[in-house]
């Protein structure tokens, strides 16, 4: 599958890059952002994905999260994809910011006219991963995931969905309960239809019921002045609850006067490399 590159600088000694890719599974171009450590250079290194909320493209993350000096460092790639399918000219699809075009929630739709592009599940878990692998000194077998708000979600449910597939997870602020809250019945209702059993793949505080075993190592910061937890739309302590229910660790870091900003991730980004560097170097 070919790659373009549309831009390459100089960052920490290794290179942030973006590429361009026609995907089969979303049967459109996507992109997606990928940063070069030095490492890179002379081995294979160990994959963190970075999957970005609502209204975001591959660009939010590798301009404002800061993370590259500490990537560096622990001699991690990191790629960014995009948070959904674009210019499928679907009806509707840019109508709202919470659904469709950069929406993708991460799930593979199953109702027209969605379920033809709207496939960010498989495509984060299978497709994107193949590329990067087969283009880049990858080690496939170490690899990572973590994500902001929906692609907190995204970020946790890939884990709890996969168990021995990532080697750790993380997120910041994440959609923790989406079948209970606005944000989630929306788009689940939308890309997966009226039947809310369906639903309850995608939602991480209901995987967790059922993960098989307590070998994962779940870190979660959220803002303590988050408008959006005041709001109801990320419930973390429902997935708290489920979780020492199962005995499964999570360290859960309420950040007193954070909000739901970049300016929030990037003052915990080194924490979260941190803590993947710690499996992803074992």
């Amino acid at each position: 599958m070919a790659l373009k590159q549309v831009s390459s600088n100089k960052c920490f000694e290794g290179f942030q890059k973006v590429f361009e890719h026609d995907s089969t599974e979303l049967k459109c171009k996507m992109r997606f952002g990928i940063y070069l450590p030095p490492k890179a250079e002379t081995g294979k290194c160990p994959v963190l994905y970075w999957l970005s909320g609502l209204t975001c493209t591959e660009q939010n993350f590798i301009t404002k999260a800061g993370f590259h000096q500490a990537a560096a460092e622990h001699g991690l790639i990191v790629v960014a994809p995009d948070t959904s399918p674009r210019g499928c000219n679907i009806e509707g699809e840019d109508e709202s910011w919470d659904f469709g075009t950069g929406a993708g929630f991460y799930v593979d739709a199953t109702e027209d006219p969605w379920k033809t592009n709207y496939r960010m599940y498989s495509y984060v878990k299978n497709e994107l991963p193949q590329l990067i692998n087969a283009n880049f000194p990858t080690d496939p077998e170490r690899v990572s995931v973590f994500g902001h708000s929906m692609g907190g979600h995204g970020a946790l449910i890939l884990a709890l969905k996969n168990p021995g597939k990532y080697k750790s997870v993380s997120a910041f602020a994440p959609i923790c309960n989406p079948i209970q809250c606005q944000w989630g019945k929306k788009a689940l209702g939308g890309y997966l239809g009226s039947d809310t059993s369906k639903w309850e793949a995608y939602d991480a505080t209901q995987l967790v019921k059922s993960y098989p075993d307590s070998h994962l190592d779940i870190l979660i910061d959220q803002g303590k002045d988050d408008q959006f937890l005041s709001a109801g739309q990320l419930l973390p302590d429902n997935f708290i609850a489920a979780c020492t229910e199962r005995k499964i660790p999570v360290v859960f870091r309420l950040q007193q006067g954070y909000d739901h900003s970049y300016f929030f991730i990037a003052t915990f980004i080194n924490d979260h490399i941190k803590h993947h560097a710690k499996y992803l170097n074992a």
